[in-house]
């Protein structure tokens, strides 16, 4: 009786001990645990697939508001329509001319279709973020409204929207002023081969990220521009949410005040000479 009494108490003894090394583990996992961060496919029509990893940590506004519009289907059909050798591929318009946004509706069922703006994630806009430009950073592109005012600072570092381009090579003087928010992991090959398409010259200015041109019309538009066939996002059971948006900047309405007129008496079709 009295060995049986010592088994029971040694097997007590064992459970408790487990039980400690049980939630000893579970709260040492708890402060060990890194989520994963989200990952991209993107797949080219006739070049291959594109991965890309995201840092919600560097720009997590940004993130949310990729991982919303791929996930709804938005980049799906749309082309890389700036194209820079040694420099970066652009694409992520609806318009296909660089001049395009998504709309709230693109964002959210019943949404509309008015146009959204989403905040710079950047050192000049006062948010840290250390990544740097370089060959296989993926970031957003903006405009660029500081070409007509020096006022127009803020505007132009908030006008990102869904257009994002990917570097092909380094590039230091966009550190700092745009908001690079990933990195390709795997596919660079295929980042490579669009960059070499034909290109011709431009036609149109839209959102579009900086080259430091001298005056030159850039020769950037692709003759046939390849085509996104689909861009999904892995988020591992993670619920990033909406972005916050802003209001985008009327900058027709800010120039007829330039000349100071009235933008209610103009229609949308009317240009000042």
């Amino acid at each position: 009786m009295k060995k049986l009494g010592t088994i029971v108490i040694v097997i007590i003894l064992i459970m408790i001990m487990g039980g400690i090394g049980f939630l000893g583990y579970g709260y040492y996992r708890k402060l060990t645990y890194k989520p994963q961060n989200p990952l991209v496919t993107m797949e080219v029509e006739n070049f291959g697939t594109v991965k890309i990893e995201l840092y919600p940590d560097q720009a997590p506004n940004t993130v949310a508001n990729f991982i919303t519009l791929a996930n709804r289907n938005f980049y799906d059909g749309l082309t890389f329509h700036r194209i820079i050798k040694d420099f970066m591929i652009q694409g992520g318009d609806k318009k296909g001319d660089g001049s395009g946004s998504a709309t709230l509706g693109d964002l959210r069922d019943n949404g509309g279709d008015k146009e959204y703006n989403i905040k710079g994630e950047f050192a000049a806009n006062n948010v840290k973020n250390t990544l740097r430009f370089e060959e296989g950073i993926i970031a957003m592109a903006r405009s660029d409204y500081t070409q007509y005012s020096s006022d127009l600072t803020e505007e132009s570092y908030n006008s990102a929207s869904s257009q994002f381009f990917i570097m092909t090579g380094e590039n230091t003087s966009l550190n700092g002023q745009y908001t690079a928010f990933g990195r390709v992991v795997e596919g660079m090959d295929v980042v490579k081969k669009i960059s070499e398409v034909e290109v011709k010259a431009r036609d149109t200015e839209g959102e579009e990220a900086s080259t430091e041109e001298s005056g030159e019309t850039e020769v950037s538009t692709p003759v046939n521009p390849p085509k996104i066939t689909s861009i999904r996002v892995e988020t591992y059971g993670i619920n990033y949410g909406e972005p916050e948006t802003v209001e985008p900047f009327d900058y027709m309405s800010w120039m007829y005040k330039q000349y100071g007129l009235d933008p209610s008496t103009f229609s949308q079709t009317q240009t000042i000479e």
